[in-house]
């Protein structure tokens, strides 16, 4: 049967086949303008549109040894990308995702399986993105 892929983070590729299942659930994203009011004496403040701020995207990537990946290794790499704050582009059913790169501004990790001689069977991995401009 085929590799079915979803798309991509950078070299991180999130795909679904026999073989392997790297992908994400619970993807969230966000966006805000960016305003500024302006203090007026005896009135209310004046608000301006300053323009588009930053959007936000956080998803939830499971990882198990019983689908074909080692859930350690793929939790180093996505360390090693984040600390060396490179920016990525996001790529979701064939389609970028916003309007250029991402970086990763936070992982949070649970080891939620270890076996008796301490290999992680089980883990999941909380990632936040932030929109990056030049």
């Amino acid at each position: 049967m085929a590799m079915s892929k979803i798309g991509n983070l950078g070299p991180i590729v999130f795909v679904v086949s026999p073989e392997a299942i790297r992908t994400f659930q619970e993807f969230t994203r966000a966006s805000a303008g960016r305003w500024a009011k302006h203090e007026i004496i005896g009135q209310k403040p004046k608000t301006q549109f300053l323009g588009p701020g930053l959007d936000t995207i956080s998803f939830t990537m499971w990882f198990d040894a019983r689908y074909g990946l080692n859930p350690r290794k793929e939790l180093d790499k996505l360390t090693e990308i984040d600390r060396a704050g490179k920016a990525l582009p996001l790529i979701v059913g064939k389609k970028g995702v916003g309007t250029g790169l991402w970086v990763i501004t936070g992982l949070s990790q649970a080891w939620t399986k270890i076996d008796n001689v301490g290999n992680i069977i089980r883990a999941t991995v909380n990632v936040s993105l932030e929109e990056y401009v030049k």
